[in-house]
């Protein structure tokens, strides 16, 4: 193992001559603009998938309803969190996280969808989790090691979405046909 070496003095006069810069030092390699752009779309994904879950968990009716339902409003709290991490890491990076409803269903990864059939709904929701973990995948991959920080935030985001299809493949596979 070689022995850790760095220049204190040139990193501490770079961080004072970019102290405007804030978090991003010369040691971020990703291209900024593209990756506000990606994290945009995130920030819609997230956005659709909350208000999705929301309209479930308001029309969510029948038998089985309850505790279809809790899950649902579960899953939109979660996705408004991500979307507050996902805003929050554009501005660190010196964005502005786009909020605009103009847009938001076509920069969004996922679609949002309404149904009055529970099981309908329920396969809404899991088709749009497989998109999400298949485009942060994708997202995760393509940052690599240029930008570790946004890479860790969405494959925290990626986990979440995970056991959201698993809860949602158990959910069907437990409806009574």
């Amino acid at each position: 193992m070689k022995t850790f070496k760095t220049d204190i003095e040139g990193i501490r006069k770079r961080a004072q001559e970019k102290i405007g810069d804030g978090a991003v030092t010369g040691a971020y390699l990703a291209d900024r603009n593209e990756v506000v752009a990606v994290l945009n779309d995130v920030l819609a994904t997230e956005i659709v998938c909350n208000l999705r879950y929301r309209n479930h968990y308001f029309m969510a009716n029948g038998i089985h309803a309850k505790s279809v339902a809790d899950e649902f409003l579960e899953h939109a709290t979660e996705e408004q969190q991500h979307a507050d991490w996902v805003a929050e890491r554009i501005t660190q990076l010196g964005g502005v996280p786009n909020f605009n409803p103009e847009g938001i269903e076509t920069r969004s990864h996922a679609e949002y969808s309404e149904s009055d059939r529970l099981e309908e709904m329920i396969k809404e929701d899991l088709v749009a989790e497989r998109v999400a973990i298949q485009t942060y995948s994708d997202i995760v991959r393509w940052l690599g090691d240029a930008d570790p920080t946004t890479r860790r935030l969405i494959e925290k985001i990626l986990e979440v979405e995970e056991e959201h299809a698993d809860d949602l493949a158990r959910l069907l596979a437990n409806l009574p046909r």
